[in-house]
């Protein structure tokens, strides 16, 4: 991928997956969103799969919480991965901290932490474990709008 990775960055590039590691700084959410936008386009038009515009919205949201998190929660370095999936893109993302993020209750009055709220409500799947050093969360999110939910929303 072009341009994706910067000064301190390493970036592994195949056409199933994308991975890129950063060090912590300010730029990197952006950067992950850059990466999952750019991932997902090369899907559709290169490689000629549906991808949703809503699932383009979606990853790169999902992308943004999860290295928020990392950035905000975890010293130094993280990682992340974006690989194709049978229908969905699973992004994985590893940080330095061992402790696992807890999705608070929902609480309309709080301002913040709900970025563990937003990607449970979006994604397919949510999975959180320790590794080595450190944790790796993994969320997946469909490629396609699912039909069958859009029927069901749409009044006669």
């Amino acid at each position: 991928m072009d341009g994706a990775a910067r000064s301190g960055e390493q970036l592994r590039d195949g056409p199933l997956g994308v991975s890129a590691a950063y060090e912590g700084g300010s730029g990197d959410i952006a950067r992950g969103r850059e990466l999952a936008r750019d991932f997902l386009a090369r899907l559709r038009e290169a490689h000629g799969l549906p991808v949703s515009d809503r699932a383009m919205d979606v990853v790169q949201l999902v992308v943004s919480e999860l290295l928020t998190n990392a950035c905000k929660y975890a010293p130094g370095p993280s990682l992340v991965d974006l690989r194709l999936t049978g229908g969905g893109v699973e992004v994985s993302v590893w940080d330095s901290d061992p402790v696992l993020p807890v999705a608070e209750a929902p609480d309309p009055g709080r301002v913040g932490r709900h970025g563990l709220e937003i990607v449970l409500g979006l994604c397919r799947s949510l999975e959180v474990h320790r590794e080595a050093v450190g944790k790796r969360t993994t969320a997946e999110v469909l490629l396609a709008d699912d039909p069958h939910r859009e029927a069901a929303g749409r009044r006669p």
